[in-house]
């Protein structure tokens, strides 16, 4: 394994803090931190309208279900039109929708069904910015696995700080004024990506005008016929249904239970640190087949569920869970680098919205079912069988030759994107 990993040196580095990727850092943490803090805000603020918890539960799935149907035809959209050109109209679509949300929280009280006719469209505008994010990070840093490591220690963060950030401003203002300035935060992306020199508006050279119909069938032809891709996709709906989805539905269930609110928030705010230094480690080791090391390093997450299961004092749940974050950070920045670096240009935000919602559809099934599961084997039982699937996926990752072999490449700006 020694050959197989380096540590990147200090100096033949190429600048990662240009003017464009500083600009698209700056949109990129300012929308996260929008994201974030959000949900904190709505739930305030539909409580307040009396629709109650089970109005929260709807307002919730409004904001998710949208994003998840429609973002295979973002990633269309990208690619056709352009990812930047796209970005900016989210920015500004969901400005206005949330900006009109807090006007009726402002003005009086909304329906439920205005709420969320309001979030569905936050949701959707979501689902074209999101595939517009591979699309333009390999276009505006000349080091790809050192961007995909600073952004993901900036969502780590921002996920951290955005509902708190929520929870203070709700002291002091009331639910529709931080609804209305969390859609601020779109105002300053959507300027910084108007901003970006280095990305064109428009779409890059196409070969004859193709059809709607005709671009999502590309996007899966080219999606499908890397066995490295799909292969890592199958593995993590897997791992979704049996692993993640059950974690967070009976993991943090028994943490707010057996040790309160305020231990879960500190144990959540382990695991964005943890996810921290996995950026920064990311940002370090270089590994030559980066899926093997990512898939390695996934076995850390198993600490996680495992914490819980066996039911170890609060100190000790939120050392696994900082340990978990170190090595899905990790998995998530080799992945990611390694999709903007092998995927043609032309069609990466197709292929990435067809990465995420593939990595995305088991997750809502896997929480839904863990109470029932739970009711008739219990809690443990559960948490056991997810911590292995941590393991289980490391194994099947490892067992495909296309992934444990595939191979680190290069890809600047200006150089053509590779063929295959």
């Amino acid at each position: 394994m020694a050959h197989d990993l380096r540590v990147e040196g200090t100096s033949s580095e190429p600048p990662l803090w240009t003017r464009d990727f500083r600009l698209f850092f700056a949109a990129r943490t300012t929308s996260l931190l929008g994201d974030a803090m959000l949900p904190v805000a709505i739930t305030a603020a539909v409580l307040r309208a009396g629709h109650g918890a089970s109005g929260v539960g709807y307002a919730l799935a409004a904001l998710v279900a949208p994003f998840a149907a429609l973002i295979i035809f973002g990633g269309v959209l990208s690619d056709r039109f352009g990812a930047r050109r796209l970005m900016i109209v989210s920015d500004a679509a969901r400005l206005c929708s949330q900006g009109a949300l807090a006007l009726q929280f402002l003005l009086g009280t909304p329906r439920l069904w205005q709420i969320l006719t309001l979030l569905a469209l936050i949701g959707a505008g979501s689902a074209i910015f999101q595939p517009g994010v591979a699309s333009i990070t390999p276009l505006t840093a000349r080091d790809v696995q050192k961007a995909n490591a600073t952004l993901r220690i900036s969502e780590s963060v921002t996920v951290v700080i955005g509902p708190s950030l929520a929870g203070l401003l709700l002291a002091v203002a009331s639910p529709a004024a931080v609804v209305a300035l969390d859609a601020l935060t779109y105002a300053v992306s959507g300027v910084c990506l108007l901003l970006l020199r280095a990305v064109p508006m428009g779409p890059g050279a196409r070969d004859g005008v193709s059809t709607f119909r005709a671009d999502l069938v590309e996007g899966w032809r080219e999606f499908s016929a890397r066995t490295w891709l799909w292969s890592v996709i199958v593995v993590f709906m897997l791992w979704q249904l049996a692993g993640s989805g059950p974690t967070m539905t009976l993991g943090n269930s028994a943490l707010v239970t057996d040790h309160g609110a305020s231990v879960f928030g500190l144990v959540m705010s382990s695991l964005g640190a943890g996810s921290v230094l996995g950026g920064i480690i990311a940002m370090r080791l270089r590994p030559r087949h980066p899926l093997r090391a990512g898939a390695l390093s996934m076995v850390l997450w198993t600490f996680m569920p495992l914490g819980v299961a066996l039911g170890l004092s609060a100190p000790l749940v939120a050392v696994c869970y900082g340990v978990s974050g170190v090595g899905m950070a990790f998995w998530i920045v080799m992945f990611h680098t390694s999709v903007q670096t092998h995927v043609p240009q032309d069609v990466l935000g197709r292929v990435h919205a067809y990465d995420a919602a593939g990595s995305l559809v088991m997750k809502p099934v896997g929480q839904a079912v863990a109470g029932p599961l739970a009711a008739v084997v219990g809690s443990v039982p559960v948490l056991y069988v997810s911590a292995s699937m941590a393991l289980v996926a490391c194994a099947l990752l490892l067992a495909i030759p296309a992934v444990r072999g595939l191979e680190r490449v290069e890809r600047r700006p200006s150089a053509p994107p590779p063929a295959g």
